[in-house]
């Protein structure tokens, strides 16, 4: 059996809004990326009880977003930022209270950030403030030096990585307890960050469904999916085909 990967989907309350209530939304390219990977993807709408939703899955991918809200991270909100609908943070919040040790967890772009805020991170709310960076939002093809030794180069192979960026914002020096930045742009931008144990858990602030095809983007959702895999393997106590 495949592994089951949750993706949380991207709500928008609207209380006022006389034909639902609000929406939800999700870019096609992440489940596609899952599923290119053998995995089956299967979208959380922030009404799934965590506690059940998490005992179902395999893995969780935590998928882009606009800004958190930097009150979660103790501080005032940029005057560029556009936030996030709060239902979707005090959901993801449920769910990681709720997940079992050992859950697979990809972060990107916004996923990412909340996987260091979650830690006790902090975060760059606004990179252009920052003289002589790179240009972060276009969804130019970028490459990234990644730490040698980390579970990131061993995923790659390689102590290079390469992404599309589309995002002002970025996790900064404050990295969470238990996590460690792991790649950077060449202007000092964190670009990923992963568990210091065994817990398989990263966080990548470029967008690896947005460039499928390339060794970097295929090589991280195949381990994605591999370690869920083992981890339904685990759970079930039965051998998973490969």
């Amino acid at each position: 059996m495949r592994p089951l990967i949750g993706i949380t989907a991207i709500p928008t309350s609207d209380p006022a809004d006389p034909r639902g209530g609000g929406n939800f939304s999700l870019y096609w390219n992440y489940p596609e990326a899952v599923a290119k990977a053998g995995g089956v993807p299967v979208i959380l709408p922030c009404h799934a009880d965590p506690a059940t939703v998490m005992s179902l899955i395999d893995g969780w991918l935590i998928p882009g977003g606009i800004d958190m809200d930097a009150s979660h991270y103790g501080e005032e909100n940029h005057p560029a930022c556009e936030l996030q609908d709060p239902s979707r943070i005090a959901y993801e919040r449920r769910l990681w209270e709720a997940m079992p040790t050992g859950l697979p967890v990809l972060g990107i772009c916004y996923g990412a950030q909340f996987i260091n805020v979650l830690h006790g991170g902090g975060l760059e709310q606004h990179i252009p403030d920052r003289k002589e960076t790179a240009d972060h939002v276009s969804g130019a093809m970028q490459t990234y030096g990644v730490e040698p030794g980390s579970r990131l180069a061993h995923i790659l192979g390689s102590d290079r990585a390469e992404g599309r960026s589309f995002h002002h914002q970025a996790i900064d020096h404050r990295i969470g307890s238990g996590l460690r930045a792991v790649a950077w742009h060449e202007d000092s931008t964190v670009e990923a960050i992963e568990g210091t144990g065994d817990r398989w858990i990263i966080g990548l602030q470029w967008h690896p469904e947005r460039s499928m095809g390339s060794p970097t983007s295929d090589r991280i959702f195949d381990a994605f999916v591999v370690a869920a895999a083992r981890y339904q393997e685990a759970k079930h106590g039965v051998q998973v085909p490969s």
